[in-house]
């Protein structure tokens, strides 16, 4: 079909702060909003590729404490840590267009603000957490669209982050989340 588009997609109003004058869907946070409303969309068949730009907490890698949190990183394999039993894991299926900076995210129904549970899911191989990224992948793997994610770390996902204090993160990772969409996706 050569009316197909691209979805940009964010998970929360405040991540999209920069992109009023790109057309783009907010899912809402969590893993039901996210995937309710992905599937809606792509139900609708004009959507050739799905792109998810956001926020996550960064856990950081084998010996790296405290990773930047200015990078932006391409999210290439998903894992639940909220899930008590091994689920399988989702890689998105679109173009790597970061290849030094490829990330595995795990995605729980829950802001992750303290060590231990930062400790979790570095212990499962995850460098970076969020709340929609699984949910968005599976539904994209359902309807056979390719996506690709990239994220900006918010925070540590430690002791530190305050979800009250999301908000204004949000807005000003938004700034520099479109300008690598305007030098990257455009």
């Amino acid at each position: 079909m050569s009316d197909q588009k691209s979805l940009l997609v964010f998970a929360h109003q405040d991540e999209a702060v920069a992109f009023t004058d790109v057309e783009h869907l907010i899912s809402g946070v969590g893993k039901i909003n996210a995937s309710v409303v992905l599937a809606g969309a792509l139900a609708q068949g004009d959507i050739k590729n799905v792109i998810v730009l956001g926020t996550a907490g960064v856990v950081g890698h084998a010996g790296e404490d405290r990773p930047s949190l200015e990078t932006i990183y391409q999210v290439t394999k998903l894992i639940q840590h909220d899930f008590p039993l091994p689920s399988a894991d989702v890689d998105p299926t679109g173009e790597v267009l970061l290849p030094d900076f490829q990330a595995v995210m795990a995605t729980g129904d829950v802001f992750v603000s303290n060590d231990e549970q930062r400790v979790h899911i570095k212990e499962l191989g995850a460098s970076l957490v969020d709340m929609e990224g699984y949910a968005y992948a599976s539904i994209c793997q359902r309807f056979d669209v390719p996506l690709q994610i990239f994220k900006i770390p918010s925070d540590y996902a430690d002791d530190s982050a305050s979800i009250d204090e999301w908000d204004e993160i949000a807005k000003q990772k938004s700034i520099a989340l479109r300008a690598f969409y305007d030098k990257n996706l455009a």
